[in-house]
């Protein structure tokens, strides 16, 4: 596999451009980021224990909450994912073109999750001891539209958006490395500085660069951009090293954050890291070809999905499963199911009618070609 093709090979469904017809699709992560979306919300959604104190209302999952609790995992790896799959769609770009790409990713969802999020929340507003901050204004609902709200100190429409700070910021890091021309040895040395600066940075809890190190997540990105590595070379022996320090960097932080979780019950910690560890597997076994052949059309709708159901997900979700329990009375499973396939519909709407028309303009805009790439023009992720 040449490094020329890798350049060209897409990993998400989401920069808009066709895989060459020469190389698979990585459909398998389309899926795994499906399966955290949908953990993050049963995480969300069965966290009764944070509900109207000892006695959680009845549209939760009370006797679910101990197996649901371990859906907080679902961010840790989408930071793993991301950290494989922007390496993989940055490499061989410039700076402008990878900031295109990544607009046209992010911003029309986000745009139109926001506005939905902000409309639901204001006419089935949340109340009576669920724990969300107010709705902001209208004002801090446009700065929210910049995806820039956390670091303006602005109120987040959906307090879900902090991710997408972290993944702003590891954006940038991926854009410098281009700029400076990204070689496997830059990114390795990169991977084995930020990772010791994650793991010293703790001990100064007030400096500055902690914004930049992000400590509790470097791990996660610098282990997926090192599978990218083993993708392009799996006899690299210092990647595999990077890798391994990765991996028990992060056992110690899902660790503590497992510790860290007080949900009124007991929480077991050890599933959290082997389920970490499984997820390291799964994502290795992916990124060493294992899955290439798996050409489901059906996992490259779960990847389209995955964005703007995770983005609409939790107020909107807490607003329909309290107002339809209101009307109706009906059972908690019945509500959050029913709940779960409004928001997977929702997205595909979103993917259909905002996503698909605008991410082109968008790409367009910042990268300033002159017409619109299509599909039969665009070639790479």
């Amino acid at each position: 596999m040449t490094t020329a093709t890798l350049a060209q090979t897409t990993a998400l469904r989401g920069d808009y451009g066709l895989a060459p017809k020469n190389k698979p699709r990585l459909y398998a992560l389309d899926g795994l980021r499906l399966v955290c979306a949908l953990a993050v919300a049963g995480y969300h959604f069965g966290d009764s224990w944070r509900l109207d104190g000892a006695h959680p209302p009845a549209y939760f999952l009370p006797d679910a909450a101990p197996v649901l609790i371990y859906g907080f995992l679902g961010v840790e790896v989408f930071f793993l994912i991301s950290g494989f799959v922007i390496l993989m769609s940055g490499w061989g770009r410039t700076v402008r073109e990878f900031a295109a790409s990544r607009a046209a990713r992010l911003y029309p969802a986000f745009w139109a999750c926001v506005l939905i999020t902000a409309v639901v929340s204001t006419v089935l507003p949340i109340s009576g001891g669920v724990p969300f901050p107010p709705l902001p204004g209208g004002p801090d609902v446009l700065i929210n539209l910049t995806m820039l709200a956390e670091p303006l100190n602005r109120p987040l429409v959906d307090t879900v958006y902090w991710t997408l700070w972290c993944e702003f910021r590891f954006y940038l890091i991926v854009a410098c490395l281009l700029a400076a021309g990204l070689t496997d040895k830059r990114m390795r040395l990169l991977g084995a500085g930020w990772l010791a600066a994650a793991v010293l940075m703790p001990a100064f809890p007030e400096a500055p660069l902690n914004q930049v190190v992000m400590p509790d997540f470097a791990p996660y990105f610098i282990a997926g951009m090192t599978m990218f590595l083993l993708r392009r070379d799996r006899s690299d022996r210092w990647s595999w090293a990077l890798l391994a320090a990765c991996w028990l960097v992060s056992l110690h932080h899902v660790h503590t954050r497992a510790l860290d979780l007080h949900p009124g019950f007991e929480v077991p910690v050890w599933p959290a890291p082997v389920l970490l560890t499984i997820a390291y597997g799964v994502l290795l076994a992916v990124a060493l070809g294992a899955t290439d052949r798996i050409t489901w059309g059906w996992l490259s709708t779960a990847g389209a999905l995955t964005y703007p159901f995770y983005l609409l997900h939790q107020r909107v979700g807490y607003s329909l499963i309290r107002t339809f329990h209101t009307a109706t009375g009906l059972p908690a499973p019945i509500l959050i199911g029913g709940a779960i396939l409004v928001l997977l519909t929702a997205a595909w709407l979103i993917h259909r009618f905002v996503e698909s028309p605008l991410a082109p303009l968008v790409r367009v805009f910042v990268q300033g070609r002159r017409r619109p790439i299509t599909a039969d023009r665009a070639t790479r992720a």
